[in-house]
Formats: C-alpha cells, sequence, structure tokens
C-alpha cells in the first residue's frame, strides 16, 4: 500500500516538473520583470540609461548583492564567528 502510495506521489512530482519551452520562457520572462520592476529605479537614479548593457548588469549585480546578503547570514556557527574555520 505504501509503495502505491510513493509511486503515485512520485508520478505526479515528476509529471508538475515538466513544462513546455514556452512555459520555461515565460517563467524567465516573469523573473525578469520583477528584476526590472524591484532594482530598476534604483539603476535609473544611478544614472545608468535604462534598457542598455551597463543598465542590466546594474540589475544583476544588486539582485546578486541582495541574494548573497540574504543566504550568507552564518547563523550556523554563532553571530560572532565570521568563518568557520
Amino acid at each position: 500500500m505504501r509503495a502505491i502510495a510513493f509511486c503515485c506521489i512520485a508520478a505526479a512530482a515528476l509529471l508538475t516538473a515538466c513544462a513546455t519551452p514556452e512555459q520555461r520562457a515565460a517563467s524567465h520572462l516573469s523573473d525578469v520583470d520583477q528584476l526590472v520592476a524591484e532594482y530598476g529605479p534604483a539603476c535609473d537614479k544611478l544614472g545608468y540609461a535604462r534598457n542598455s548593457d551597463p543598465w542590466r548588469n546594474c540589475l544583476l549585480q544588486l539582485s546578486t548583492k541582495d541574494d548573497l546578503a540574504r543566504y550568507n547570514n552564518n547563523v550556523y556557527f554563532g553571530a560572532r564567528s565570521r568563518w568557520y574555520w
């Protein structure tokens, strides 16, 4: 009984993971729209011309900076220690 339930759950998970190229492109496009909405005004204030390569680079750099700040908080090793070794 457990094996059947496990197989059904695994099959459902595999089927939901499948996406057409159009669906993946739409997902990437929504990610880009979110980046532009969140970091676009900051890059505009920094003086970059909108929709130029330096402006896009600014978007990516600000996004990466926030991602690193969010995911690199070192809570596992105590507040005082910065490095593990």
